[in-house]
């Protein structure tokens, strides 16, 4: 307890941000986050999204903190400008250890893992995400196309459209990605919402590759990878320290 109070003495806004939690909110936060920042985000996170005990311990183990700021520096120019409030909303990565899904699987599967298991997909994302549609059809001059998995951003006020890949991440995947956004803002989106946002999730990337592949796209789309199993925390502690490191060279 006097650790606990040396510790947040000199911090007001975390000392305050502590006494809305419960004890054992607190003393997970506290024993297993070492820096200023990284418990900073968990109290935040926690008292935003209401988390159980249960569920901030696996945010916590998968490297929550360490996912969230590495999509915060990955975040292109145009999402940056696009809404203030984009950052932290998105990850580098995301862990689906519960889908349980077992090798080889397609895009279909992958689908159906993530609607049966909603409830631990939006843990995942995050409480401010309301599932709209799976398979969402927009209708463009005589064709018909589906969006994976739509879902509305309530912070953001936006449409946030899904796009699931079983594979490794393609540049033409972004086309695809294009065209759906111009279709949801064009027929779909409100006129007193933001405009939409397309989220590709690929079984892996080359971050070098999709630099390049947005690069010069004006469409608000950010490329994730994600993951089956509970990351290595040192690794993405190791990760994030890099690209900190040669944010500031």
């Amino acid at each position: 307890m006097k650790q606990f109070y040396e510790t947040y003495k000199d911090f007001p806004k975390l000392s305050a941000l502590s006494r809305q939690l419960s004890w054992s909110h607190n003393l997970a936060i506290f024993s297993r986050c070492k820096s200023i920042e990284e418990r900073e985000f968990y109290l935040n996170i926690s008292k935003q999204e209401n988390y159980s005990f249960r569920e901030l311990e696996r945010q916590i183990s998968t490297g929550y903190f360490e996912r969230t700021m590495i999509g915060n520096t990955k975040l292109s120019t145009v999402l940056r400008e696009f809404n203030f409030g984009i950052i932290n909303a998105f990850k580098d990565s995301y862990i689906f250890d519960f889908l349980n899904l077992p090798e080889p699987y397609n895009e279909s599967d992958l689908q159906r893992g993530l609607i049966h298991q909603m409830k631990n997909f939006i843990l995942e994302l995050g409480k401010e995400f309301l599932f709209i549609a799976e398979e969402y059809k927009v209708q463009v001059g005589n064709s018909d196309f589906y969006v994976d998995l739509l879902f509305y951003h309530r912070g953001l006020q936006c449409l946030v459209a899904f796009e699931l890949k079983a594979d490794k991440f393609k540049p033409e995947h972004l086309g695809q990605l294009n065209f759906y956004l111009e279709a949801l803002d064009r027929d779909v989106k409100k006129d007193n919402e933001n405009p939409s946002i397309s989220v590709l999730l690929c079984k892996d990337k080359d971050s070098e590759v999709v630099e390049y592949a947005l690069s010069r796209s004006l469409s608000p789309t950010m490329v994730a990878e994600y993951q089956m199993q509970l990351p290595d925390k040192k690794l993405l502690q190791q990760k994030l320290h890099e690209l900190f490191e040669n944010n500031q060279a």
